[in-house]
């Protein structure tokens, strides 16, 4: 009598296992106000860095201006950080304290 353990003794049918793929995690890219850094400059980098359309850089940097913060763009991880330290850079080298941070939406 052959076992059902032995190779080749099977049924013939293979279980397949349901692996779930989850989206990856997004991060919102938000600008905080100061009282330092131009609303021009804060335009240029929305156009510059998160390539923006003049007109919507200029609706964001007024939000950020009367609402103390404004998010300005929802990445992957490595995109958000990427634009995030992109825009601080700019900032630091024309001696900026514009604030950005990046949360999980």
């Amino acid at each position: 009598m052959a076992s059902d353990n032995k190779p080749g003794t099977g049924t013939g049918v293979k279980s397949r296992e349901r692996v779930l793929i989850e989206e990856p995690r997004q991060y919102k890219v938000i600008f905080h106000n100061d009282d330092f850094t131009t609303m021009e400059f804060v335009t240029d980098v929305l156009r510059r860095v998160f390539n923006k359309p003049a007109d919507e850089a200029v609706t964001l940097m007024m939000r950020v201006h009367r609402e103390g913060q404004a998010v300005v763009g929802i990445y992957s991880y490595d995109v958000a950080m990427t634009k995030a330290s992109q825009a601080t850079a700019m900032a630091r080298n024309e001696g900026f304290p514009l604030k950005i941070t990046c949360e999980p939406e």
